[in-house]
């Protein structure tokens, strides 16, 4: 997540202090991202120093500090809004790493690893769907974070049930990768090396 901008967002509301961003933006994040303080002001610093926000100069640096997003703000705020992120290539995922390192490691039995971190997806969406069910419907921003992960945690679980249908299927001793696939996908999915 970029708290970068976040904070810039929280600003073209209106101008704040770093304590009272912090507030916002664990309220607006269903207070599932916890966010120091410290983050905040050397954020806003960086921020100030790029030009895109403005202190009061006055003011002492603290809790009494307010800042304001420039015009310059306002344009890196509005480009990153409607920036897709970059998801050409497949994020490093550890448990995509147990799982590809599992499958070649002797005296492992890679159908029991993925078995393990099923169960504890399929734990973890029970207590998302609990905390959607006693609190989503007060918190908006809460609600919209649980579906996200809901929805994650359920395409691991997919996942995880794919590759372990996949290795079961697949011989006893599977030919080694060239490359040479991977590189062709590589240029399909238009990912830079």
């Amino acid at each position: 997540m970029s708290i970068r901008h976040a904070l810039l967002a929280l600003l073209s509301e209106g101008p704040k202090y770093g304590l009272q961003l912090r507030e916002e933006f664990e309220a607006r994040t269903g207070e599932v991202w916890p966010l120091n303080v410290g983050q905040v002001y050397t954020t806003l610093q960086r921020l100030e120093r790029d030009g895109l926000v403005e202190s009061d100069d006055d003011a002492d640096p603290g809790p009494q500090k307010g800042f304001r997003i420039t015009a310059e703000g306002a344009g890196e705020l509005a480009g990153w809004l409607r920036t897709p992120p970059d998801l050409a290539s497949p994020p490093r995922d550890e448990l995509v790493m147990k799982v590809l390192i599992a499958v070649r490691l002797p005296g492992v039995d890679v159908h029991e690893v993925i078995q393990s971190h099923r169960r504890y997806l399929v734990e973890l969406m029970q207590q998302w769907t609990r905390l959607k069910e006693e609190e989503g419907d007060l918190d908006l921003g809460l609600a919209l974070v649980v579906d996200a992960e809901l929805y994650r945690l359920d395409s691991v679980v997919r996942w995880l049930d794919m590759a372990d249908g996949r290795l079961k299927r697949a011989t006893l001793e599977p030919p080694a990768p060239t490359g040479e696939p991977v590189l062709r996908l590589r240029r399909r999915a238009g990912v830079r090396r």
